[in-house]
């Protein structure tokens, strides 16, 4: 039975480095936002400020680890068997939750999940005990640290709807004072800024970090025999104020006489203090639970007694964690901080939902975000009526966004959100968490950095007519999640426990086995969807202005649909003739696919016709044509794959020998058609087009042969109407999709001049 406990507590330990990896992939959000977002400084510089920061935190966080050992429930309660099991339940359920939400690409809560895992565990084992020995369920009171834990859950729930509205508040004033011009501001008013922002970042660098440290309780004999962690609590307004005046004077400096941008100052500061916060902070989340199974199994080792008649009240005292242990911890955040992938998309998603600019909006509108916009609308509107006109025409004038000339690049983005939006952003979260650190409520990083960026965003009026429904139901899905976490945290806790202490040797070695699989299944999954994104044809935005360099650039993205319009043609057939439902149910997602790319470069004709030369109107005309035809090729496309689903979905009569063999013979045919378009498309041999095009007639002639075929089969020998319906719905709809093919090719044929060297090649020639 000991070797158990021993297996256990290795598996804790391996799962602690695994959870350390989930949790800095999902928790990385929180301090790389705001200095990624802007692009105030290189990518390079801000990993290694982030890498600093996390390592220097992970050294300063022993005295959080208190959480996991008695924050949530009363350790004295339980004997160490059950102390154990609880352990290995919320490390479980931990690792798998996390790894979930990062594979998602949603940023969720490590310390929401922590404690609603301890709390779920705690409970079902109490429950457990009470019913073993006969008692009340409402004797489970004792054993779970009510006061504690409800004050988690409040803080952290609270901490939501402050973040969102302090951030959003300060933000307004700030863009109110600055506007979006703010370099060209006098240097007294970024001095101002400076100061403020770098006093809270620095306080809140002593508050989360020095207050955590061994240094923190020493005491000085130039504070009166007071220690540094009293100091930094009672003198908050003596600090605070020297400290407003020391940085205000030093911005000037930077500003006048080093000529220095104070924002990107404030910037790497704040990147810095929030890594080292989220370090400091959030190391519990990660290897707590497993460190306090490790103090508890070397008293147990040492008392000799039987694991169901040790009481865990050891647990109860101060234990400070091992250095050397927070340093290699550290060093596995940082090196996930750099290496993972999933990482980078938990914060795609957050830069996504704050974005100045337009982006491909990941979430879908609900009756919940239209209506959190439509009262929002009458409450501008009511605003309108009592603010004089002279005061909104002087706001307005503030919020306008200035007209940014884009690089001629395909590779280069511009920001999602201006310095000062990202100041703001890095102050506010650094002021709320130093607030709840000095009044000892807890709250969740992630919550209150996230609902930061979604405040400031909503004050920056990032959310416009275009996508505040987008914005909204994000930024709801995303919360929902939240509440998801702490639900499922709970229950999938306890549903762990209770199975481990149903029998524990034969359970640990299994869940472990699982938790294995599916996080092995899911880094596969991820990185396979990685490659795909990374290997696919995906169709890009036309940038010249003239009509020759149009039709070069979008060459190949015909090349492109065509190659996936064979391919999607090609599935449906094969599909239908082997009744292979999966291929059928894999070819409809591919083609919706392709359709939703097709919508994006419609949607991008706005900003390609701002972009024209007056003298170059006639591009905009061949590039809205040529994407009427790729639209009504992918409905074609669309309704033929949706058309071949539903038959063999809805189990109807497999399509007769003939048929199958009919329509084989048009996909032939329609294949050799596609391969030589994407042919003269891939190596620009537009002259190619003519000899395409004589074939014109006969295509069609084959297509319409086999109508033919089909209606003198349904007068004579037909017995399913729903096999003739599909068998026309299938070759109807391929001469559409022919039609919007020879179209296209014949607008490239009328409209290229081969005389004319591409816009593309004249530029790098000219470069």
């Amino acid at each position: 039975m000991d070797n158990i406990y021993l297996l256990m507590i290795v598996a804790l330990a391996v799962l602690a480095i695994a959870d350390l990896v989930v949790g800095v992939s999902n928790d990385a959000v929180n301090f790389l936002n705001s200095a990624i977002g802007s692009k105030a400084i290189s990518f390079r510089t801000i990993m290694i400020v982030a890498s600093i920061g996390v390592a220097v935190g992970a050294i300063f966080s022993s005295g959080m680890m208190e959480v996991a050992r008695k924050g949530i429930f009363n350790p004295g309660e339980f004997m160490f068997s059950e102390i154990m099991i609880i352990f290995m339940a919320v490390m479980i359920t931990d690792i798998l939750l996390l790894d979930f939400f990062n594979t998602v690409g949603m940023p969720t809560s490590t310390t929401v999940s922590i404690v609603f895992e301890l709390l779920g565990a705690a409970v079902c084992m109490a429950f457990i005990k009470i019913g073993h020995d006969n008692g009340s369920f409402g004797d489970a009171i004792n054993y779970i640290n009510t006061s504690k834990a409800s004050q988690i859950i409040f803080g952290i729930l609270l901490s939501v709807i402050v973040a969102f509205t302090v951030g959003a508040v300060i933000q307004w004033f700030s863009r109110l004072l600055l506007s979006y011009n703010f370099e060209k501001k006098a240097a007294w008013v970024g001095a101002v800024f400076g100061g403020v922002a770098l006093t809270a970042i620095t306080y809140f660098i002593f508050m989360k970090g020095l207050k955590g440290t061994s240094y923190a309780s020493q005491s000085f004999e130039i504070l009166g025999g007071e220690t540094m962690k009293d100091f930094l609590e009672t003198q908050v307004l003596s600090i605070v104020g020297v400290s407003l005046v020391f940085w205000s004077l030093l911005s000037l400096v930077f500003i006048s006489v080093l000529k220095t941008n104070i924002y990107k100052l404030i910037i790497i500061v704040g990147t810095f203090a929030l890594a080292l916060a989220f370090a400091g902070n959030d190391l519990v989340n990660f290897i707590g639970v497993p460190i306090a199974a490790y103090n508890a199994f070397e008293q147990w080792s040492a008392s000799g007694l039987p694991a169901t008649q040790f009481p865990m009240d050891v647990l109860a005292e101060k234990v400070p964690t091992n250095n050397w242990l927070l340093f290699a911890a550290g060093m596995i955040m940082v090196a996930t901080l750099w290496f993972s992938t999933k990482a980078k998309s938990v914060v795609k998603t957050s830069l996504d939902l704050s974005s100045q600019g337009d982006t491909k909006e990941r979430f879908q509108p609900n009756f919940l975000s239209r209506g959190f916009v439509r009262f929002a609308m009458l409450m501008s509107q009511m605003s309108s009526y009592i603010l004089p006109e002279s005061w909104q025409a002087k706001i307005d004038k503030q919020f306008e966004t200035p007209v940014i000339a884009l690089k001629k690049s395909k590779t280069y983005e511009l920001p999602a959100f201006d310095l000062v939006r990202a100041a703001v952003n890095l102050m506010v979260a650094a002021v709320l968490i130093s607030v709840a650190t000095s009044y000892k409520l807890p709250l969740s990083t992630t919550y209150v950095t996230f609902m930061v960026a979604m405040g400031t965003s909503l004050a920056d009026r990032a959310w416009g007519a275009e996508s505040a429904v987008y914005r909204v139901a994000g930024v709801l899905n995303v919360i929902g999640g939240w509440f998801f976490t702490a639900f499922i945290a709970f229950v999938s806790a306890a549903l762990i426990a209770f199975l481990l202490n149903w029998n524990v040797n034969v359970m640990v070695p299994v869940l472990l086995l699982l938790a294995t699989i599916l996080l092995v299944r899911n880094y596969i999954s991820h990185n396979k969807k990685v490659k795909e994104t990374k290997a696919e044809d995906k169709l890009q935005k036309a940038e010249s202005s003239s009509v020759q360099g149009v039709i070069h650039e979008s060459a190949q993205n015909i090349a492109n649909v065509v190659k996936r319009g064979n391919k999607i043609y090609t599935n449906a057939i094969n599909g239908l003739s082997k009744q292979d439902l999966p291929l059928l149910k894999k070819n409809k997602k591919q083609v919706e696919k392709l359709s939703n790319e097709i919508d994006d470069l419609r949607d991008n004709i706005f900003y390609f016709i701002k972009n024209l030369d007056e003298s170059s109107v006639g591009a905009s005309n061949f590039y809205i044509n040529i994407l009427g035809y790729l639209q009504d090729m992918a409905q074609s496309l669309e309704y033929i794959s949706k058309v071949s689903h539903k038959h063999i979905n809805n189990n109807h009569k497999k399509l007769k020998f003939n048929q199958i063999k009919e329509l084989k013979q048009v996909d032939e045919s329609l294949e050799q058609f596609f391969i030589d378009t994407k042919a003269a498309f891939d190596s620009r041999s537009f002259e190619l087009i003519g000899d395409i095009l004589k074939n014109k007639k006969e295509i069609f002639s084959l297509v319409n042969e086999k109508i033919q075929k089909q209606v003198e089969r349904t007068r004579t020998e037909e017995s399913s109407p729903k096999n003739t319906t599909l068998y026309f719905s299938v070759l109807l709809e391929t001469k559409d999709l022919l039609t919007a093919t020879m179209n296209l090719l014949e607008e490239y044929h009328n409209s290229h001049d081969s005389s004319v060297e591409p816009a593309s090649i004249v530029e790098d020639t000219e470069e």
